[in-house]
């Protein structure tokens, strides 16, 4: 890709400014609605959308559409929404894992309404979120299968919603023509809703423009053109930000082939994962999953023999902190199957960016920055002498958005190895929450004070997470409202965590939760972990696993451990998009409602 010509100097790496590259150029080209139709046209019966279905086979039974069959659907789709739904009227996917839902998604786009990706009401746990959700978006029109209508309208009544205009089974529309609508770029495509972990769900904003420019920033980031033979494998579910991007948008920019499943096929033998990637062995793939989501492929997966992984060229970590351990124990256990290790990816980004921000891509080993602990509670970075100081992994520089490390008090920008809040500035950055004007302005109206090195005041997206830029690298150092503060110190929760699930084989890797609750004179430190399956309750020594657990922790970070809690397995809340969910279990901790562990 040729560099855009802006009659400005390029940001300079590891110089205390914003990461950014003014020589890319990620922002034009056609929505992906005209890529659609273009990939129709140019390479009809080349497939496009790869189902695998393990629930109706064991060894997955692969439905594929062409790009010719997918324009063909999503014309149909769009031709049956606009029957009763006008353009800027919401659409809800009350639809389960599969190519209906890929379909619907391109057929709302067509048709130029708001698609809201959700999930069908059977998912268990989720009924609450996804009540919030479909009250907030007030869709028109409903979609989902022939099998799930009938749930999804006990499930309205269940919960007191309004019946939407029009319920749709996307797996009985009829083949109709569509005469075909310009599709404005600034028009929004869908609501991406998102919890987190402290609040109530809330709809991005994600335009047309948004999504098609943060696809291309993400193959910018990689090198990738359509002259490339690449593929994309997936069982992210697709109502959460980095799974619709990679199943849907990522494929449409260069007309890629993608291959994906179900989360719950994933959680039931994620081993199938790792052979729908050794079936493309002759592409370059690339995948992406949350750490804890690698953590589970090490510990349920025994078999490694036919596993062929020279092809997986990019494996992004992303959605949750990247843990230095979990990556070298991928690439030790896999490294046999032909994984390179600079094949492991760890990457930053979230739903208020479309998803993508910045990836480590250099075919490499992971960058890891050993940190003096006690520099990072007094907000800076200092390289540690010693193996015991804190890891933190790189997430790598940006493609066509500027990434800066921003004082949150006076909104000024910090120099490098200075700890501050992550702010963002590009096309891919949405205008902000549906039907929330004062949040919206809050986090998407950030103005930098004084800026400096040719870097935009405003907007500014403030992302409510810290990090360091460091040598031209991103480093994540937690969120903001998660920092505990004791003594006047701040103490980072994933860094205890960290400490807390290497210090002890009892406590289970990535189900560790940090936080404080309110003290006399001080806050207190607590943590609440999940006991490893690999341990029978009757050989746990509870007192034990406390006292190691609490010495990992003072040696390291130089404070006590208040209290420590052993829960059972899923004891441990976590959010949607799997992130450990510190606020929620603060309060089952003080309501005295955690699955604790009998001693």
């Amino acid at each position: 890709m040729q560099p855009a010509d802006t009659g400005e100097p390029p940001l300079a790496r590891g110089s205390g400014m914003a990461l950014g590259d003014r020589f890319i150029d990620a922002t034009s080209g056609e929505p992906l609605t005209d890529l659609v139709l273009r990939w129709a046209e140019e390479r009809p019966d080349e497939p496009a959308f790869t189902f695998v279905d393990y629930g109706s086979h064991r060894d997955g039974r692969r439905t594929t559409l062409t790009w010719a069959e997918a324009h063909l659907r999503a014309c149909a789709t769009a031709a049956r929404l606009r029957r009763f739904a006008e353009p800027g009227d919401r659409v809800a996917l009350l639809l389960p894992q599969g190519l209906e839902y890929l379909i619907t998604m391109l057929g709302s786009m067509y048709a130029r309404t708001i698609a809201v990706p959700l999930f069908s009401p059977d998912l268990p746990g989720r009924s609450a979120r996804l009540a919030g959700a479909y009250a907030d978006a007030d869709p028109a029109v409903v979609v989902g299968t022939s099998r799930i209508l009938p749930e999804v309208r006990v499930f309205l009544d269940d919960h007191d919603l309004p019946r939407p205009r029009d319920l749709v089974a996307a797996d009985a529309i009829e083949p109709a023509a569509w005469d075909r609508e310009r599709v404005d770029p600034e028009e929004l495509a869908y609501l991406q809703y998102t919890s987190g972990s402290t609040r109530e769900p809330a709809g991005v904003e994600i335009s047309h423009h948004n999504l098609a420019v943060n696809a291309r920033q993400l193959w910018t980031r990689f090198g990738v053109d359509r002259h490339r033979r690449v593929a994309i494998v997936s069982w992210l579910p697709l109502f959460h930000d980095m799974g619709l991007v990679a199943t849907l948008a990522a494929p449409i920019v260069h007309g890629i082939q993608v291959d994906f499943t179900d989360p719950a096929s994933y959680i039931r033998h994620p081993a199938r994962w790792l052979r729908m990637i050794s079936d493309r062995r002759d592409d370059e793939v690339l995948t992406a999953a949350p750490n804890f989501a690698y953590e589970y492929c090490l510990t349920r997966t025994r078999d490694t023999s036919g596993l062929d992984l020279r092809g997986l060229r990019w494996c992004l970590n992303g959605a949750e902190p990247v843990r230095q351990g979990t990556l070298d124990r991928f690439a030790a256990t896999f490294g046999a199957t032909g994984l390179r290790p600079g094949a492991l990816t760890p990457c930053y980004g979230l739903a208020e960016a479309t998803v993508f921000v910045t990836a480590a891509c250099e075919d490499v080993p992971p960058r890891i920055l050993r940190v003096d602990p006690i520099s990072l509670r007094e907000g800076v970075v200092r390289l540690a002498e010693t193996e015991r100081g804190v890891g933190m992994v790189s997430c790598g520089s940006p493609a066509g958005q500027y990434v800066a490390i921003v004082d949150p008090e006076t909104c000024a920008e910090l120099p490098d190895d200075r700890i501050g809040e992550i702010w963002i500035h590009g096309p891919n950055v949405a205008r902000g929450y549906w039907r929330k004007p004062e949040r919206s302005r809050e986090i998407f109206g950030g103005q930098l004070t004084e800026p400096a090195g040719g870097l935009p005041a405003g907007p500014w997206m403030r992302t409510g997470d810290l990090g360091i830029i460091h040598d031209g690298d991103l480093y994540i150092a937690g969120r903001i409202k998660d920092l505990i503060i004791i003594d006047g110190r701040n103490h980072f929760p994933q860094d205890v965590e960290a400490t807390v699930q290497d210090a002890h084989p009892a406590v289970r890797s990535d189900h560790v939760a940090a936080f404080a609750i309110d003290g006399a004179d001080t806050e207190h430190l607590v943590v609440v972990a999940e006991h490893s399956r690999a341990f029978r309750l009757g050989e746990l020594d509870h007192d034990e696993v406390r006292s190691v657990v609490r010495g990992a922790v003072g040696a390291l970070h130089d404070v006590w451990v208040h209290d420590f809690v052993l829960v059972r397995p899923g004891g441990v809340p976590r959010t949607s998009s799997g992130k450990i969910a510190r606020s929620a279990c603060r309060q089952l901790y003080l309501a005295s409602q955690l699955p604790t562990v009998r001693e």
